[in-house]
């Protein structure tokens, strides 16, 4: 015969095994909450690091170095930074006052690799150190700025600020070359850029400058891109005064040449222009050049001496144009000075005359020649900058 079950010892045995199982995990929970070093809800964890953040992220390449190499801090303060180049050279700089950020105080290299540390304390714990290394742009070619007037001159009401790009390197592009030079003067006066060609543009007011002007110029060059590969080589600046306004007027046809000064008409002079065969230019010259003695050779200006060319050695030359015209003495034509035009082109004048003339001008003054005869100056002879009008300067020429 089969034995038959016990209802009551079974359901004891699934009892107990219920209450071991319960127990079980009630003791594995207990394990899970305070075992294995773990934290309870609400306990503190003390603060967080200070996270650093570098503007030249690590591994970065083709950097421009024209900005300030830089670093800065959340959380905490940076106690130490040391930036060096690829030859061990330390880099100085400068933590703000605040200790959140840290940044050079001198430019970058072209191709060159840096490596910056930054080592920040934040409130509680250990300072961290953390660091970034980049490479800066190698150009393929750089362009250099030369500039007329040069910085502390003081120069006339119709001195250009000439900018020319170095013929050696590929012409920039003209945008970009306008953006990197700023003028700032005191008054503020309108002015504009023009293009004379695709390496030299210049910047002038609408009128002459007013007496008394200050400029302040910056050619932000270095570290800035002008082309595909090409970059600039070195920044410049330059402070100019604009001096007495001096304008002299030689009228052609009266053969008088008034001097005015500041507005004032301060003397008046006899001289002689070009000649019907070799007449002046009409129109706003602006002087250049100062020559004690000077060796004036039509050869140079392409006119042989068989031709009815010269070469004679002046005294008190000032040049007005790049096409050879010059105020000098002229002692063999004193006897035509005030009746008739005999020069080839030039503005003769006493020695006397011609010596206080000399003494008397600077960079920048402006000769107004009218009733020569001859044809307009051309723009780009010399600083004929005046002779284009002011809406057709505005438009830049690019």
């Amino acid at each position: 015969m089969r034995k038959r079950r016990n209802p009551v010892g079974a359901l004891s045995r699934v009892r107990r095994l219920t209450t071991v199982s319960v127990v079980g995990l009630v003791g594995l929970l207990v394990a899970g909450c305070s075992g294995g070093g773990g934290v309870e809800a609400g306990q503190d964890q003390g603060p967080p690091a200070p996270v650093v953040r570098f503007a030249q992220p690590n591994g970065a390449k083709d950097v421009s170095p024209a900005a300030p190499v830089t670093a800065n801090v959340s959380g905490g303060r940076i106690v130490n930074a040391t930036l060096t180049n690829s030859d061990g050279k330390q880099v100085p700089g400068q933590v703000s006052p605040d200790g959140a950020s840290w940044s050079s105080t001198e430019k970058a290299g072209y191709g060159k690799t840096y490596t910056l540390a930054v080592t920040a304390q934040g409130a509680g714990g250990p300072a961290i150190t953390q660091q970034s290394t980049f490479t800066t742009i190698d150009p393929k070619s750089q362009t250099y700025v030369s500039m007329i007037p040069l910085d502390g001159e003081t120069v006339g009401v119709g001195q250009p600020l000439v900018f020319r790009f170095s013929s050696k390197a590929p012409a920039p592009d003209k945008r970009k070359a306008e953006e990197a030079i700023k003028v700032a003067t005191e008054p503020v006066v309108e002015g504009a850029f023009y293009w004379f060609n695709s390496r030299e543009v210049h910047w002038r007011p609408k009128d002459y400058w007013q007496a008394g002007t200050k400029i302040s110029i910056a050619v932000d060059a270095y570290g800035r891109e002008f082309g595909p590969g090409l970059w600039g080589e070195e920044d410049r600046k330059a402070t100019i005064t604009i001096g007495d306004r001096v304008v002299l007027k030689a009228d052609g046809a009266s053969h008088q040449m008034s001097v005015e000064k500041n507005g004032q008409v301060i003397r008046t002079m006899p001289v002689s222009l070009g000649k019907p065969e070799f007449p002046s230019n009409n129109g706003v010259h602006v002087v250049t050049e100062h020559h004690r003695k000077k060796l004036m050779d039509s050869t140079t200006y392409g006119l042989p001496l068989e031709a009815g060319g010269y070469q004679t050695e002046v005294e008190w030359a000032v040049r007005i144009s790049n096409g050879g015209e010059f105020l000098h003495a002229a002692p063999w034509s004193v006897g035509d000075q005030g009746h008739r035009n005999v020069s080839h082109g030039c503005i003769n004048m006493s020695n006397a005359n011609a010596e206080w003339i000399f003494n008397l001008l600077k960079k920048g003054d402006v000769v107004e020649i009218t009733n020569s005869g001859g044809p307009n100056l051309r723009s780009w002879d010399g600083f004929g900058d005046w002779q284009i009008p002011w809406n057709e300067w505005q438009k830049g020429n690019k």
